[in-house]
């Protein structure tokens, strides 16, 4: 029989007492699978920032015998997923792994991806790996558990990807903002299963799954938001900083010519309507020398990848396209513009030309 080893983000069996016998009733109907173990552990960003979770994972897969006939399940957030695939994608240089994400963020985006990892001297995913899941099981009972603003600030990832592919996804989403701000539902689950479709087409379909490239449209938006991260030490949430590096980058797009001023406004209007931020004042963070510490992201951005700088732009929505540079002058203005579009809610950014 095959093994199957299952860890459980504590916050996860805390809202699902019975989860664990579920789990064991459930592997009694298999004559081929084997339940080794379930095992609870920690989860959310700090996972991420030390080796604990992750030795623990190797630890358990080579006490329980886990081999490549095996499988290890991970349930729980994007940040637990990662580490949990870091440990079973390495280990016996890749052990089957399902993941079954039970946040907003990590059914519409991370939990369909190819990439684990944990943070390491002092940056985002600076070690990881590349491995395909061998399944993804999106369920909904455990999206609608997760506390409200979790679930609101994990839509970023499907207007991030609207965005980027699909410019009718961007028109629903704007058309059922009311809905999805009040998590209604039905509403919820259609734009997290949308968008988890659009991130695995583009995945498997994008011509460049591994990375290989220098290219990653999928992470528009991300340069900042991963230095947004680290400047505040996390307390700023991958979701909340996404969205204000969504917010930059297409403010940038426009005030370089590319975005007309209707479609960047029409953007910052839709995350303002879904209560994510445009701004936030670790954006205002300055090196001695005056320059923006979080302008340091290019550099990591480029840095991750190799090869030149690549960053994603908006033509239109679901219409990108690839640039080398940044000026930094623009973007300390687009810096400002955003400033005051949050202290004042106006989106009107005629109004700070």
């Amino acid at each position: 029989n095959s093994k199957v080893l299952i860890f459980v983000e504590d916050a996860v069996a805390v809202e699902f007492p019975k989860l664990e016998e579920q789990i064991a009733d459930y592997f009694t109907d298999f004559l081929n699978l084997e339940l080794s173990q379930i095992i609870k552990a920690p989860g959310a960003e700090e996972c991420k920032r030390n080796e604990d979770v992750l030795r623990m994972v190797w630890n358990s897969i080579e006490e329980n015998k886990i081999d490549r006939h095996s499988y290890v399940f991970a349930i729980g957030g994007g940040a637990f997923l990662d580490v949990i695939g870091f440990g079973a994608a390495t280990a016996h240089r890749g052990v089957r792994l399902v993941r079954f994400p039970t946040t907003t963020l990590s059914q519409d985006d991370s939990g369909v991806g190819v990439k684990n990892g944990i943070n390491a001297f002092g940056k985002k995913n600076w070690l990881g790996s590349f491995s395909v899941p061998y399944a993804v099981v999106n369920d909904f009972a455990f999206l609608h558990t997760q506390p409200e603003q979790i679930r609101r600030d994990g839509l970023v990832e499907a207007v991030k990807v609207a965005l980027v592919r699909d410019a009718d996804f961007f028109i629903w989403l704007e058309s059922k903002s009311k809905e999805l701000v009040s998590l209604e539902p039905a509403a919820l689950e259609e734009a997290v299963e949308r968008s988890a479709i659009l991130h695995a087409q583009h995945i498997a379909q994008g011509g460049d799954p591994f990375e290989l490239g220098s290219s990653r449209p999928l992470d528009y938006g991300h340069w900042a938001a991963h230095k947004l991260e680290q400047l505040t030490n996390f307390e700023l949430t991958h979701a909340q900083a996404v969205s204000v590096g969504i917010a930059l980058d297409s403010v940038y797009s426009y005030l370089t010519g590319r975005l007309s001023l209707g479609e960047a406004q029409r953007i910052l209007i839709l995350l303002k309507g879904l209560q994510l931020p445009l701004y936030h004042e670790a954006l205002e963070l300055r090196h001695s020398d005056s320059s923006h510490k979080v302008f340091d992201g290019l550099e990591e951005f480029r840095e991750h990848l190799g090869g030149t700088l690549t960053i994603m732009l908006l033509k239109a929505a679901g219409e990108g396209e690839d640039v080398h540079s940044m000026d930094l002058g623009i973007l300390e203005k687009c810096i400002a513009i955003l400033r005051h579009c949050s202290s004042s809610g106006d989106i009107d950014l005629k109004l700070y030309l």
